[in-house]
């Protein structure tokens, strides 16, 4: 008889299914795009966009593209929807990461944006940011409407605009998870 609790801490610790699809997966790159949504910030003075770009080059992915929209526009639509259906000059995107415009004042429009774009939710991916996020601002984490999910092919995850968020988000989910991620999409 299999013991439950034990077949979940071995596949947390290394073995089991979970485990072996991400060393099956291990050393799959992405092209990443970086996109910063806000109405003041330039890219003289992001913080959000860069660190999102070096936390991925770290890992060993490419960022193939960088820009940065006004919050609650079309540009912003237009940007996420042009790199998931003809991605850059030199190739199709695998990752979206945006950063900014996920809470609940009136202008925080992205979600709103790009959700009817993702053909499948990753619902956990949000969970887990409000999770994680609760430990570091507590009560305040509900008040993030971070998603992510996958769009004709392209992951797509949207952020908050703190640094510290997108730190978050990155160290803990994304960087870790994307090779297991493109593997499960191209099965």
């Amino acid at each position: 008889m299999t013991d439950p609790s034990h077949s979940a801490s071995t596949d947390a610790q290394g073995s089991g299914p979970s485990a072996q699809h991400r060393r099956e997966a291990a050393g799959r790159r992405a092209r990443c795009a970086v996109l910063t949504i806000s109405d003041t910030r330039t890219f003289a003075d992001d913080r959000s966009g860069p660190l999102m770009a070096s936390m991925l080059e770290a890992a060993g992915h490419a960022v193939a593209a960088r820009a940065i929209v006004p919050d609650a526009s079309d540009a912003l639509r237009d940007t996420v929807a042009g790199w998931i259906a003809d991605g850059v000059e030199d190739g199709p995107i695998d990752l979206i990461v945006t950063s900014g415009g996920t809470g609940i004042a009136a202008r925080d429009g992205t979600v709103e944006r790009v959700a009817p774009l993702l053909d499948r939710v990753l619902d956990g991916f949000g969970e887990l940011f409000r999770m994680l996020s609760y430990d570091q601002v507590g009560s305040a984490a509900m008040l993030s409407r971070a998603i992510g999910g996958l769009a004709d092919g392209t992951f797509v995850f949207v952020l908050p605009g703190s640094p510290k968020a997108v730190s978050l988000a990155l160290e803990k989910l994304i960087v870790p998870e994307l090779p297991h991620l493109l593997r499960e999409r191209d099965r």
